[in-house]
């Protein structure tokens, strides 16, 4: 059910914090402005941008791997879906899991990105920073339909903030992947998970855009 409801609001995830305008530096801005700022920006630019809305994949692709990836903490992310059996994966298994969990969100994303079109975005008061971290609350507005919750939690680092997990409608991508992992390290441990992401990413490479 977890999965389900991330999924059909996955859409809905993808234009908030997608694209970072070349104006200030990331590490300059708090995170909550950078999140309102980036938006903004975002949200112009797939309005006009015809061709990822005709469903050019390989262009939403390129579009997140140059203006997105570089603002997310991929090894943090997979840490924590991956869970306490991080700690028994050598050096080359956490590289593995970490390449093959962001090449599964950005080819996700990528499909989910050519299906934008008219939401809008409107921001609460973040949460009070604890240590380095911090949660940028925000909502997604679409006519016709009830607003949807989507949180950003953000950690510093020495590149500037970085998002180690997303909450669409209370769900957290993390904890929605933890499932998904638990139940493929049942059968294969690491090396199951690991050939398990690697099959999901061939059926993204290969699926038509409307799948």
């Amino acid at each position: 059910m977890i999965r389900d409801c991330f999924r059909k609001y996955l859409v809905w995830l993808l234009p908030v914090f997608f694209l970072v305008p070349g104006t200030a530096p990331a590490e300059t801005e708090a995170p909550e402005a950078l999140v309102k700022n980036v938006t903004e920006e975002v949200l112009s630019i797939l309005r006009q941008d015809k061709d990822i809305q005709s469903g050019n994949r390989q262009r939403a692709i390129a579009l997140i791997e140059n203006k997105v990836a570089p603002h997310f903490d991929f090894t943090h992310m997979t840490r924590l879906a991956v869970g306490k059996a991080w700690q028994q994966a050598d050096e080359g298994q956490r590289q593995a899991l970490t390449s093959e969990f962001r090449t599964l969100l950005v080819r996700t994303y990528a499909t989910a990105l050519t299906a934008y079109r008219d939401q809008s975005v409107s921001f609460k008061p973040a949460d009070r920073a604890t240590g380095d971290e911090i949660t940028v609350r925000s909502q997604i507005n679409k006519p016709g339909s009830q607003p949807i919750p989507l949180d950003y939690s953000l950690s510093r680092s020495d590149d500037g903030w970085k998002v180690f997990d997303v909450s669409v409608a209370n769900v957290s991508l993390v904890t929605n992947y933890r499932s998904t992992f638990a139940s493929a390290m049942e059968s294969g441990g690491l090396d199951g998970l690991l050939k398990s992401l690697q099959e999901k990413n061939r059926r993204l490479q290969t699926a038509s855009p409307a799948a």
